[in-house]
């Protein structure tokens, strides 16, 4: 195969967004320990193809910090070198200066197209109507690209979630799962870690189901 034939990612420039998943909301949101599985298998996944973590937690003095489950894989030698920020906010959207900063404008200040390439951003984490739905609203904004995984996002009244997730698809975003993204991340067999993401589905797929059976059980 020619250098120029060689397998390229579908995705060019894949982030993770970790939203608020914090100790003091783990009594209150349905189905709390579904979410942090997903998010753990996304953080495996980041180390096999390199992709940017943000994380935030809302107001850490009074709710605490992210869950112990998370902060583990987090600060492992693989995985904290791609954690681009950890921030502490009060704003419900993860859409703050720390973290907007680590992304090009895709817009100049007169309206014009610029030549960076918009973010394909996964996002998972807590209250899926709140700080999940206004998250993604101002990426949308941005110009950027957004995924909802529906496997990974949770709100205190799971009614919520449908609600949710439909105005963030009439939005723009798409409403999706977390392998389904990690495939379209890799778009192509071919590519260098492919093997290497199949087995974390492997090795994750008891977790997958009992996240997908938990948040979504028969229906999106």
């Amino acid at each position: 195969m020619a250098s120029s034939d060689k397998p390229q990612r579908r995705f060019q420039n894949p982030a993770i967004f970790v939203c608020d998943i914090q100790e003091k909301f783990r009594s209150a949101i349905f189905e709390f320990d579904k979410v942090v599985l997903t998010t753990n298998k996304l953080l495996l996944a980041a180390t096999h193809l390199q992709i940017p973590i943000y994380i935030t937690t809302q107001n850490r003095a009074r709710l605490g910090p992210t869950v112990p489950e998370l902060l583990a894989p987090l600060t492992s030698p693989q995985t904290s070198p791609l954690v681009r920020e950890d921030a502490d906010k009060t704003r419900f959207s993860m859409w703050i200066p720390p973290i907007s900063r680590h992304f090009p404008a895709l817009t100049t200040p007169t309206g014009a197209a610029t030549t960076a390439t918009p973010a394909e951003v996964a996002i998972v984490g807590i209250e899926a109507h709140i700080c999940v739905t206004q998250t993604a609203l101002d990426l949308l904004a941005a110009g950027h690209r957004v995924y909802v995984l529906a496997d990974g996002v949770s709100s205190v009244n799971r009614e919520e979630v449908g609600v949710a997730l439909a105005r963030l698809r009439a939005a723009g975003a798409v409403v999706t799962t977390s392998e389904s993204w990690l495939y379209e991340c890799m778009g192509d067999a071919a590519v260098a870690e492919f093997k290497a993401i199949v087995g974390l589905v492997k090795d994750t797929g008891a977790d997958t189901r009992t996240a997908l059976q938990g948040l979504l059980g028969s229906k999106m």
